[in-house]
């Protein structure tokens, strides 16, 4: 496939030709004069698991690309700035080849030269090609793309997080290929290898940039680096783009030495306009943008798009631009197990759907997404925990994860969404494998395993917090997700009680026996089949394949059979319906108990999850279709800005028992509602009572109102019970609104 040179820069996409690898053709498949006419056409951007020839493949991949370009040809960076002049197409331009993305390891060769290998499916990989394109107008790139099964889960070397290990994603999946653009471009003699831009500081008064190179130089000069900040304008049909002129600039002398320099810089901006989460204000960006120049002739440039504003965490709570908030969050798998196939639109829409449900938060769970996310979390005001592609247990993979560490702050760090950074998920080292047979997986249970020291957290772990620490001093650093709150150490909490351990009704009284454990939640949840539930051949009811479901598809059919079992269920229809309203219930009663504790001590939550990245029974409120279940509106009414909650009443009562709850009311607005009135009601069968409380409830609070206390009388009828709750102002619509539901038994048990 042969396409001509652009004119600032070409793009490799399109139809690549493959084969799989074996010894003989691996010496002679980068050899331009190899014949590949019998090879497969494979799209790049793309993943060979969906080319039928490879759908089946574990890889490695050869790959080739053939293209032109005209003889001796430069392709000139781009000028950032009207006033810069214009790169000169000298003998001292270099071309570079680049791949943004490559799952997950790769050997490269152009023109029959090996360039270097790949590590790291996330981080772009650029070679010189300087010599090649001087030499000749046709050219063959060619790559080797492994991304090898893993023998050992439990000793695992990829660092592909969750699309290769997880309980969410069919265990047979493979996501090898070149998933991201790979292109050719060219700089003068000194090149910005990378870039990194962070905000450690802002304020109303003044907001730095911290900003870091690395600079190749071919000889020993001195350079020039300019720096400028200038205001965006608001989106319009074309995007964003600059606004009227910069509100600071920065420029100096840089002596380089032949080959990598590191170079580090600060730049102010006085009175800035600041990011802010959707919460909290609005969300203006500035564009940075960097050139290094010699003798007035531009050689290189970098523009990134960021936010001022300034991200402090202390005991799991969170403040932003000194203003502290309640995370409300959920899990984000990628929007497509093929990273490649997810299109902008589809990322920004997962996005919409979690603001739709009122959430404040995102945990990028085990993963680093496409680049749409960042950018339209950025422009919507959605901050984001970041994990680190590492999930459960590894052996021998530190250095690598240091680096890969580093390069994830030079990819995100200008990023104003991201607020957090995390390591590693639920480093354990045996016992995470999917319950499908009704078994408690070890990541749930509080256990040794948890407490005490092991390789994967505290060698592994530690070394990674370390390399965040040092790459970025702006933000947060989290070792490790899913690690209970201990003495000796310890982060935030996963719970699944109704699920893998306990009943659903469990989780207040356990936090009140150890409120540590409820700083932070970034996991809870409860499956529910789908309404998009084709996959599952609905016609074999109740003869499903449970084993191809639960490998293929997530579904752990030994816990439904003891939370909601299917055999209790004359159709699909019905049992899927009685899931997705035990997922619901579980949901809202979680969210309710961690928003009545905010502050004191939780600063937030992550439910589990917020989208499925492929077709699955799991613990999404969004299937792969993007069909909501019962659990997302349960979320959604729970993470309402204003609540009114009342302690949850038991499952039943008999006639003579108390009942005796409390009543909230939780804010997140950060304004006074003075005057409001809180009515609750309680109905049973042949009674009614109503009580009524006035006062203020404060901004950003979790306020008391009240007890509702009752003694059943002993003649009472068995049948429903009722609670209402609604928060209203003088002379305003309700605000907010709640129901209970419990029972009234006899004594032998018997409902009404």
């Amino acid at each position: 496939v042969r396409r001509p040179v652009a004119s600032r820069g070409m793009d490799l996409g399109g139809t690549w030709l493959a084969c799989e690898a074996d010894d003989a053709r691996r010496r002679s498949f980068p050899d331009p004069a190899t014949d590949d006419a019998g090879w497969v056409p494979v799209p790049v951007p793309g993943h060979w698991r969906n080319v039928a020839a490879f759908a089946a493949s574990d890889g490695p991949l050869l790959y080739r690309r053939r293209f032109e370009t005209a003889l001796n040809s430069e392709l000139a960076p781009e000028a950032v700035t009207s006033e810069s002049k214009p790169a000169a197409e000298t003998a001292t331009s270099r071309a570079w080849l680049s791949f943004d993305g490559l799952f997950y390891q790769g050997d490269v060769w152009l023109d029959g030269s090996y360039l270097g290998d790949t590590e790291g499916y996330f981080s772009p990989q650029t070679f010189e090609v300087t010599s090649q394109m001087a030499d000749r107008s046709e050219h063959l790139v060619a790559v080797e793309v492994a991304c090898n099964r893993e023998a050992d889960r439990a000793a695992k070397r990829n660092l592909t997080g969750i699309f290769q290990h997880w309980d969410c994603i069919d265990e047979d999946w493979n996501p090898g290929g070149i998933w991201a653009p790979v292109h050719i471009r060219t700089t003068g003699p000194v090149r910005f290898a990378t870039l990194r831009v962070t905000c450690p500081e802002a304020s109303a008064e003044r907001a730095t940039l911290e900003l870091e190179a690395t600079l190749d130089a071919t000889e020993a000069v001195n350079a020039v680096l300019d720096t400028t900040v200038t205001p965006l304008a608001a989106e319009g049909a074309g995007g964003p783009g600059p606004e009227q002129g910069p509100v600071a600039h920065q420029s100096g002398e840089q002596a380089l030495a032949a080959g990598s320099n590191r170079v580090r810089w600060r730049v102010a901006v006085e009175r800035p306009l600041l990011w802010w989460p959707r919460a909290l204000g609005a969300q203006p960006r500035h564009r940075v943008q960097v050139t290094v120049s010699l003798d007035g002739v531009t050689s290189d440039a970098r523009a990134v798009d960021t936010g001022l504003r300034q991200i402090r965490m202390r005991d799991f709570i969170a403040s932003v631009n000194g203003e502290r908030i309640f995370l409300k969050g959920s899990n984000l798998a990628p929007t497509n197990r093929a990273l490649a196939d997810a299109t902008g639109a589809q990322v920004a829409g997962d996005v919409r759907l979690a603001i739709d449900a009122g959430l404040d938060l995102l945990r990028v769970h085990a993963h680093i997404g496409r680049p749409e996310l960042y950018e339209t979390a950025d422009r919507e005001g959605i901050l984001l925990w970041q994990d680190l592609p590492l999930q459960w247990s590894y052996k021998g993979v530190r250095r690598e994860a240091m680096r890969q560490a580093r390069q994830a702050v030079d990819l995100l760090g200008h990023h104003p969404s991201v607020a957090i950074w995390c390591g590693h998920n639920e480093p354990f080292s045996g016992g995470v494998e999917p319950g499908g047979d009704g078994t408690v997986p070890a990541k749930t249970r509080l256990t040794a395993g948890q407490i005490l020291p092991s390789w994967n957290k505290t060698r592994l772990d530690h070394s990674i917090k370390r390399s965040l620490e040092k790459a970025d001093g702006s933000r947060p650093v989290v070792a490790h997700s899913g690690v209970l709150p201990h003495p000796a150490g310890g982060t935030d909490s996963h719970f699944y009680f109704g699920w893998y351990h306990g009943h659903e009704r469990d989780l207040p009284r356990f936090l009140a026996r150890l409120p540590i454990v409820a700083r932070w939640v970034g996991e809870f949840g409860a499956q529910a089949v789908p309404d998009s539930d084709g996959f599952m051949e609905p016609q074999r009811w109740p003869d499903l394949d449970w084993d191809h479901l639960r490998r293929a598809h997530a579904l752990q059919k030994g816990i439904f059979d003891r939370r909601v079992p299917p055999a209790a269920h004359k159709t699909l229809s019905e049992w899927r319906q009685a899931t997705q309203d035990y997922q619901a219930e579980l949901i809202r009663f979680h969210v309710e108990t961690l928003r009545r504790l905010k502050y004191h001590p939780t600063g937030g939550f992550c439910h589990f999850l917020l989208a499925d990245a492929q077709p699955a029974v799991s613990w999404s409120v969004l299937d792969h279709l993007r069909v909501p279940k019962a659990g997302y509106r349960a979320l959604a009414d729970a993470c309402a800005p204003v609540i009114v909650v009342a302690d949850r009443p038991a499952a039943s009562y008999r006639p003579g028992e108390r009942l005796d709850l409390a009543l909230h009311v939780v804010s997140d607005l950060r304004v006074t509602l003075g005057d409001a009135v809180v009515t609750a009601d309680l109905r049973w069968p042949g009674g009614q009572r109503t009580w009524r409380f006035a006062g203020d409830v404060g901004a950003d609070s979790c306020s008391w109102v009240g007890r509702m206390e009752h003694t059943w009388p002993g003649e009472v009828v068995s049948g429903t019970v009722d609670v209402d709750l609604h928060l209203g102002i003088p002379e305003g619509a309700t605000i907010a609104s709640n129901h209970y539901r419990s029972e009234i038994r006899n004594v032998d048990g018997a409902a009404g």
